[in-house]
């Protein structure tokens, strides 16, 4: 069996790759338009191993996409088995409806979020949390690619007020939602804290609609996620988000309440 590499594999091979070229750090970063002490912190695990940055050291170096490679791997194996068909229906989706009444949709997570959420509860070893927050962030490329969804994601206004990782993680995480939420092909909506109980607080969900015009969900459990195409349940979930939706604010309205929430993490 192929032995999957691990993050420190790969990082350890990026400085030998480097080194074997006699480059110093400063000078693959001017070559990969990355600061020396960036490429020191992706070498040595202090910042997450991103597409964008293997790809450029790929190209600079000529590896033949080798890192890439060794990245995409490590993407792979890090999603539990029952999640990586959820991946594909994301990437093919031409529009993704997100309701998640507690956290921060994994699409919209920064890396100190989600780095936070993963170390909760010492379920996983740091390399295997490491792997994890490398895929996630991994997955957001769905927004920004070239066939982006239309993306629209509804949250509880308490998800912005509690507390995951430290104030400046929050800080960071609060400013990446207004960012992200500018973004033409995105909305971030918000049910302010003062709505009465609706029915969406069952649980998060997600619909996805693919170019052929079906639509699937997902929903998430306390041990696995679970993929959903029945058409009695796709019409349960389509009524539940029209609930969600109908009490959550304009997205302007809901940029301006993000904005003062911002203020309370200071």
């Amino acid at each position: 069996m192929t032995q999957v590499p691990t993050l420190t594999f790969l990082r350890d091979q990026l400085r030998r790759a480097r080194q074997a070229r006699g480059l110093s750090q400063e000078e693959l970063g001017k070559l990969v338009n990355y600061s020396s002490s960036q490429v020191s912190a992706v070498e040595t695990g202090e910042r997450p191993v991103r597409p964008d940055y293997v790809a450029r050291v790929d190209a600079v170096l000529k590896t033949g996409g080798l890192f890439a490679t060794m990245l995409e791997l490590i993407r792979f194996h890090a999603a539990p088995d029952w999640f990586r068909p959820w991946e594909e229906i994301e990437r093919e989706a031409t529009s993704l409806r997100w309701y998640d009444p507690t956290v921060i949709p994994g699409l919209l997570q920064t890396e100190g979020y989600a780095r936070a959420m993963l170390s909760m509860g010492g379920a996983m070893t740091i390399e295997e949390v490491e792997a994890r927050v490398v895929a996630r962030l991994a997955r957001q490329a769905v927004l920004t690619g070239d066939q982006r969804p239309q993306f629209v994601a509804v949250l509880e206004e308490q998800a912005l007020r509690r507390q995951v990782g430290d104030r400046a993680a929050m800080r960071e995480q609060l400013a990446h939602l207004l960012e992200v939420g500018a973004e033409p092909n995105v909305q971030v909506r918000l049910v302010p804290a003062g709505s009465p109980w609706h029915i969406g607080l069952g649980g998060p969900f997600i619909l996805a609609r693919l170019a052929s015009g079906a639509e699937l969900g997902h929903l998430d459990n306390q041990l696995r996620g679970q993929t959903v195409d029945g058409p009695n349940d796709i019409a349960t979930l389509g009524r539940r988000w029209e609930t969600v939706a109908g009490e959550a604010l304009p997205c302007r309205q809901s940029a301006r309440l993000i904005e003062e929430v911002v203020t309370t993490w200071t």
